[in-house]
Order: C-alpha cells, then sequence, then structure tokens
C-alpha cells in the first residue's frame, strides 16, 4: 500500500517535470557544458502541485534519518525547502531547513548559511533540483564544513548523469537521484 502510494507521487511529479521543465534544443548550462536538452526543475518546484510531490518524495527518502536539518543551494533548493517544512510540520515531524548562498552575505550577519541551523546542527542532508556535474553542493558542502556542520548524502530531482554522482563521491556525499536523466529519454 505504501509503495503504491510513492510510485503514484514518483509517476505524478514524473509527469509533470516532461510536461513542464523538459525542454529540447542547444542550451549552455552553469556548469558551461553544452547540452541538447534543459531540465528547468523550478518549473515544477515553484508550482504547488510540484513543489508538495518533491518535499513528499524527499521526506520519505529521509524517514527514520537522524539529521538536524535539509537545505541546499540557492536557487535550486529554495522553492524545496520551503515545502520541505511546511510539510514536516504538518505531519508531526518538524524538520528545520537551510539555503547556502553562492558567497557569503555582505551586510547584516554575512552568513553564507541562512536558516535556524547556524551553529546548532551536526547532521544535514543537502538537496537540489538538478545535478549535472555537482559543483553547487559540493560548494554548499564546504560552506557547511567551514561551519562544523556535517553533510553526507545530497538528493536531488534529477541527475544529468554528467559526472555528479563521482564529484560527490569525492567530496564525501552519496548522491540520491529521484529520477535520471536517462528516465525522460534524453
Amino acid at each position: 500500500m505504501i509503495e503504491d502510494v510513492r510510485l503514484e507521487l514518483k509517476k505524478q511529479l514524473y509527469e509533470l517535470l516532461d510536461k513542464n521543465a523538459l525542454s529540447r534544443g542547444k542550451v549552455v548550462l552553469s556548469s558551461g557544458k553544452e547540452s541538447n536538452y534543459y531540465l528547468d526543475g523550478r518549473l515544477v518546484t515553484l508550482s504547488a502541485k510540484g513543489a508538495y510531490l518533491a518535499a513528499r518524495i524527499i521526506l520519505d527518502l529521509v524517514r527514520g534519518e537522524k539529521i538536524d536539518a535539509i537545505g541546499g543551494p540557492t536557487l535550486g533548493a529554495d522553492p524545496l525547502v520551503g515545502a520541505i517544512a511546511a510539510l514536516s510540520y504538518l505531519d508531526k515531524r518538524p524538520i528545520s531547513t537551510f539555503i547556502v548562498r553562492k558567497v557569503p552575505k555582505q551586510h547584516g550577519k554575512m552568513r553564507q548559511i541562512e536558516g535556524p541551523l547556524i551553529g546548532k546542527s551536526k547532521r544535514v542532508i543537502l538537496i537540489d533540483d538538478v545535478a549535472t556535474t555537482g559543483k553547487a553542493l559540493v560548494e554548499a558542502k564546504q560552506a557547511l564544513d567551514n561551519e562544523g556542520i556535517k553533510a553526507d548524502k545530497a538528493i536531488v530531482i534529477v541527475d544529468r548523469e554528467e559526472g555528479a554522482a563521482e564529484s560527490l563521491r569525492e567530496h564525501g556525499l552519496r548522491l540520491i537521484s529521484i529520477f535520471k536523466a536517462r528516465d525522460f529519454g534524453v
């Protein structure tokens, strides 16, 4: 029964991604690589249904884990962390969330990591919408390492299968993906 629900949620998320986030044609990715397709996860995670589905699936993936927070690099993780925080609260298992800036803020407290975990959390899971080379997740891990916060796992909605898993492994992160690029025939 529970597995049927998981499969249905995953099927619905797949359909949203395939219909709304995937476009074909030449594009230059943030990694600098050229690709014949683009998968813009935010077109799904910034929709009510997409945010719900992705957050529900991620919460299911981390069920039973001893973690202090979930978060990731801005901008891919931004819509996900809000949905995860709200759903975890409704589930009566609240999880704190955070966002890692590319560079520390230049005013105020000058933080690179935003959220209630600062100085409190010991173990976190990183998330992002799409991983190509894993650069954004590696940079987020390095910012966490600088604060003494441990991250050893990253969850993404789609792994483009272009080196992210290997790069993350070199930095002590295990990559879990809800989907892989091949699932979309690209």
